[in-house]
């Protein structure tokens, strides 16, 4: 019985310590980051060239 209930301890020790999995999670959760700050990046440049580019049709039209 105590054999029994080492090789459970031992078991347990090592199912505990495992880390096959984390890796990938590491990687989801960066990308995730990156893509949240891409989209907030994104939607600041995105309204800084619309008023480029209606600065310039204004600019374009008084011309002709």
């Amino acid at each position: 019985m105590k054999t029994q209930w080492h090789k459970l301890c031992m078991q347990m020790q090592e199912f505990l310590s495992c880390e096959d999995g984390q890796d990938l999670v590491e990687y989801a959760l960066v990308v995730a980051l990156i893509a949240l700050g891409a989209t907030a990046g994104m939607q600041t440049i995105a309204s800084d060239i619309n008023s480029a580019f209606g600065s310039i049709g204004s600019s374009l039209t008084t011309i002709v």
